[in-house]
């Protein structure tokens, strides 16, 4: 998916922007004011970015009256002019260009804005009568410019305004958002653009059948058993980390080959997958599931090294699924390896605070005995609600 760089604006104050459309063609647009310092490779990361999840981007060059409204307006214009934008428009910016997305709020009737770090926010209570749409503003807590009590002032300013939402990030630095910064933050970064997704797209669209995305890449993975068809279902470079034992990889060429080589053809012949919970969120997927199989082939994902035990194991999976527009970006699966290792006899559990196929039982059923690893539970007392104090 590549953008290019276009002319806009009137002959004799014409200015450059780099566009980029996603996939399919056309979709909601979204215009990105970029940050001081960023250049062309910026512009277009940042454009292919967004237009990977489905919004037709304008990315234009800073100019020396940007600060100025009816400059932002132009911008919006430009891009609402365009035949690929399906109508709907977003505004979006980082420090400096977090204040002109602030403005695109203000003057240009934009029908949502995220700012992240904008200069200025704080200094123009004023304005905020004059927004309508929805918003929301991501803060630094280690930003000079911005200090925690420049940020109460626009809390205070938004008070009772519910389609507005102030995020404020415990120990990130201005630039935490963008990982060509000194003070990129990754995890900070990451929850900072769910939470811009979520708003583009509840306000703009598009929206994405996740679970049906979700159901066809694990059909292709435990039911065909078909690598191709799995690696078309992700983006081209994705990513899988099978947390308790570090395997997965990352980039398209060490994923296709773990999945041809390491996963599909490791699964137990019996492998299956009950659905415990899901939950749903605008770029993510949560999996609560119980996974039971019959230990007969070296699992190279779970259980590497290991040969067949023969044993029936159960264990309680979470899932965690982040997409990029309507393929799958990354995995984060977690499972309680020592409950494994207990159920195919390679763990005792004797005296160690650990169980077997009980903890897969006991997710099923909550009714079953709690508390049995902890010995000192028969050694307390009933404590009835009325004498908690």
């Amino acid at each position: 998916m590549l953008g290019q760089f276009i002319d806009f604006g009137r002959s004799g104050s014409a200015r450059r922007a780099y566009f980029a459309v996603p996939e399919a063609g056309r979709g909601p647009g979204l215009v990105i004011f970029q940050d001081v310092g960023d250049d062309d490779r910026d512009l277009c990361d940042l454009g292919n970015l967004y237009a990977s999840e489905g919004y037709v981007v304008f990315c234009p060059e800073p100019s020396l009256t940007a600060r100025e409204s009816e400059d932002v307006g132009a911008t919006i214009a430009a891009l609402s002019g365009r035949s690929e934008c399906t109508g709907k428009i977003g505004a979006l910016g980082f420090g400096v260009g977090g204040e002109f997305a602030y403005l695109a709020a203000v003057e240009s009737g934009v029908d949502c804005a995220v700012c992240y770090y904008g200069l200025g926010i704080e200094c123009a209570p004023d304005l905020v009568a004059r927004i309508s749409c929805p918003l929301v503003l991501h803060f630094a807590e280690k930003d000079p410019g911005i200090p925690p009590e420049a940020v109460a002032r626009v809390r205070k300013a938004f008070a009772g305004r519910p389609d507005v939402a102030v995020y404020v990030y415990a120990g990130a630095a201005p630039g935490f958002a963008r990982h060509t910064s000194t003070s990129y933050d990754k995890p900070a970064a990451g929850l900072a653009y769910s939470r811009s997704i979520g708003l583009l797209r509840q306000t703009l669209g598009p929206r994405y059948d996740l679970e049906a995305l979700w159901e066809t890449h694990t059909l292709y993975e435990f039911g065909t058993r078909d690598v191709d068809a799995t690696m078309r279902t992700m983006v081209a470079e994705p990513y899988v980390n099978h947390v308790p034992t570090m395997t997965g990889g990352v980039g398209q060429q060490d994923l296709a080959r773990f999945y041809a080589q390491h996963f599909i053809p490791k699964c137990p012949a019996d492998i299956k997958l009950v659905a415990v919970s899901r939950t749903i969120g605008p770029d993510r997927l949560v999996d609560e599931m119980v996974v039971s199989f019959t230990h007969d082939v070296e699992i190279d994902w779970m259980l590497p090294g290991v040969p067949p035990t023969g044993r029936h194991v159960e264990i309680p999976v979470v899932a965690i699924v982040n997409f990029r527009g309507e393929k799958l970006y990354h995995e984060h699966i977690y499972w309680d390896q020592a409950s494994v290792l207990v159920q195919i006899g390679l763990l005792d559990p004797g005296g160690l605070p650990v169980a077997g196929v009980e903890v897969a039982k006991k997710l099923l059923d909550e009714t079953r005995p709690s508390n049995t690893l902890m010995r000192r539970w028969v050694e307390s007392t009933p404590t009835k609600s009325g004498d908690i104090r």
